[in-house]
């Protein structure tokens, strides 16, 4: 229950908000209490053929204690003095009370819900916050989805959890109060029997509870992977198709979901046989309390008004409480997705945003790879073992080697994608990690094989991450990348809104945009990461002229599975199973070394 308090404690953020609602609830629930005492005397009257006037009822009023004769004499002589005339005052007084108990009730609910919509909003955006910032390896070791389902469906469970906590549950236990307090003013010795029940209650309560948030834990785990399943399969549905893997993938989706289900029925059964446990509970205790006060009626020791408005107020401050069983279940269920939220907050962000960290200045000198390692979280073997590598600034450097030869792992290293196991990336000869990360990608340019846009305008996805773009530099980058004929070339140009994930545009033309994205950043070190292999050969002859023209005085790293690529690089590095083997010329690769020999012949020569 911890995670769930501790977030529950940002509601005061809103202290003055959250002052107001408590007291709409405190003067909502006074208003029945008096209004419950007030059905004794309305009782008396009715009852008793000695019925009160109203002037004796005020009369006898001004003699308790709390009043101490504050009415004054003229008020209480004013009053009819006839019964049905006390009768139809009161119950005027009665209705001014209901009335205000309820606009005080609306008060109460109108200002809880806003300040929990608040409080979760605040959450929700700190949760994406945090994990925009996690390592790179949190987020690929247990998927995005499991973090899509903490910001979304964890929140919202959370919500359900704090509604419960400041509406339902305040409301109720005010209400619940008062109308103990009303029933220990009528008869307290009945009314203190009956508050005997309430620490068996809690222990019942805890029980069950205990049991719904363990549920609910594993439930918002199995959710996850709904999610999980969901969004791969949605995301591959050209791959899906293609394949005809519907009915595999709606299996997959099914087991996942009898599993989501199973948690939740266990949820089910925790939640089911709590409100009526504790109702047969209330019942009989209540059932049996009334004995003792009706034995007395009968034999005229006591005055049945005062039994029955007490046993009224009782019955009313149960009829209250009740609820408190399912809100304290909800409570309990929210506490675990509470935790998971906690979880994120609470974890160590990506190293390098701290702000006193110096910025790293302009890369002038050499990026130096001194005695890299680098294991992925839960892989058996290292990506990268003890490779070493100094390229000089201005240098275009192509990495070749086979399908996981660790090619994309050594360039993953340059902008702290993934910081080494051991060893150390330099630039001019400082370490990365002495300095600003944001200061560090700011000079970095990255084009990758898969490419990433987002359902916005063309110009949104070109100028993304870059500040207070014109369009004579968006036009220029866009025509260093080939891309702005076929941009001009759309109905809406470069206001166009592409498709998610981009798929309305052609392969080609998706990563046209991206490398006019990398271009717009003035980078100065460039990262191609097979960034050709989706277009064409027409098409990449344009786009190395363009790429070479400005690639001038910047450093580029590339990795490339073309041999017009490879053999334009001032060196070409050969990896393999995670180790750099050899670097050089490509003549000089094709007489020394046998693996880049065999990779020009079977793929760069294959692909010409």
């Amino acid at each position: 229950m911890k995670p769930f308090w501790s977030l529950a404690r940002r509601m005061f953020r809103y202290r003055t908000m959250l002052i107001a609602a408590l007291a709409s609830a405190a003067v909502s629930a006074s208003s029945l209490g008096v209004g419950i005492v007030a059905t004794k005397p309305i009782l008396e009257n009715i009852l008793s053929p000695t019925g009160k006037t109203l002037p004796q009822l005020a009369a006898n009023l001004n003699t308790n204690a709390w009043i101490a004769n504050r009415i004054p004499q003229a008020w209480i002589d004013s009053l009819p003095a006839d019964r049905f005339s006390a009768i139809v005052w009161i119950m005027i007084g009665m209705a001014i009370l209901t009335v205000l108990g309820a606009v005080m009730t609306f008060t109460h609910a109108f200002l809880s819900l806003t300040i929990v919509q608040r409080t979760v909003a605040d959450i929700r955006r700190e949760t994406f916050h945090r994990v925009l910032r996690l390592p790179l390896k949190d987020i690929v070791t247990v998927g995005a989805a499991d973090k899509v389902s903490r910001i979304i469906a964890d929140a919202a469970a959370l919500e359900s959890g704090l509604n419960s906590l400041i509406s339902k549950s305040v409301s109720q236990s005010f209400k619940g109060v008062a109308f103990l307090i009303a029933a220990m003013y009528i008869e307290w010795k009945m009314s203190l029997g009956a508050i005997i029940l309430g620490p068996g209650l809690y222990t019942v309560i805890r029980k069950l509870g205990k049991r719904i948030r363990r549920a609910s834990r594993s439930a918002m785990q199995s959710q996850a992977g709904l999610y999980g399943a969901a969004l791969e399969s949605l995301q591959g549905l050209r791959v899906v198709k293609v394949h005809t893997t519907e009915r595999y993938e709606a299996g997959r989706f099914h087991r996942i979901n009898k599993d989501f289900m199973r948690m939740m029925l266990r949820v089910r059964t925790a939640r089911a046989v709590s409100s009526p446990l504790v109702e047969a509970l209330c019942i009989i205790v209540l059932g049996g309390l009334f004995l003792i006060p009706a034995h007395a009626v009968i034999k005229d020791h006591l005055d049945p008004s005062g039994v029955i408005a007490a046993f009224m107020a009782l019955f009313a401050a149960g009829a209250s409480l009740k609820p408190l069983t399912g809100i304290i279940n909800d409570i309990q269920q929210s506490s675990a997705s509470a935790a998971r939220l906690r979880e994120i907050l609470e974890a160590a962000p990506e190293p390098g945003h701290d702000k006193t960290l110096p910025k790293l200045p302009r890369h002038h000198q050499s990026i130096e790879f001194r005695g890299v390692t680098l294991t992925y979280p839960n892989a058996q073997t290292p990506a990268l073992r003890n490779v070493s590598l100094k390229v000089l600034h201005g240098q275009r450097i192509a990495v070749v080697g086979p399908n996981g030869s660790g090619k994309t792992s050594l360039l993953a290293l340059v902008p702290r994608l993934f910081d080494p196991d051991s060893g150390a990336v330099l630039i001019d000869g400082h370490d990365i990690r002495d300095y600003s990360i944001r200061s560090l990608r700011k000079q970095i340019g990255v084009v990758t094989q898969e490419t990433v846009l987002f359902k916005n305008s063309i110009r949104a996805n070109i100028a993304y991450g870059a500040d207070e773009v014109s369009q004579d530099r968006l036009i220029a980058a866009a025509t260093k990348a080939r891309a702005h004929d076929f941009i001009a070339a759309l109905p809406q140009g470069y206001d166009t809104v592409v498709g998610e994930q981009g798929l309305t545009l052609s392969g080609g033309q998706r990563q046209r945009i991206a490398i006019a994205r990398a271009v717009l950043r003035e980078p100065a070190i460039l990262i191609l990461d097979e960034a050709t292999s989706m277009i064409d050969a027409d098409s990449e002859a344009k786009i190395a002229e363009a790429v070479a023209e400005f690639s001038a005085g910047r450093t580029c790293l590339i990795v490339a599975h073309r041999l017009s690529t490879v053999i334009n690089a001032d060196q070409i590095v050969v990896m393999d199973q995670g180790r750099l083997i050899d670097q050089g010329t490509h003549a000089e690769l094709m007489q020394r070394c046998n693996t880049y020999r065999l990779i020009a012949q079977k793929q760069l020569l294959r692909e010409e």
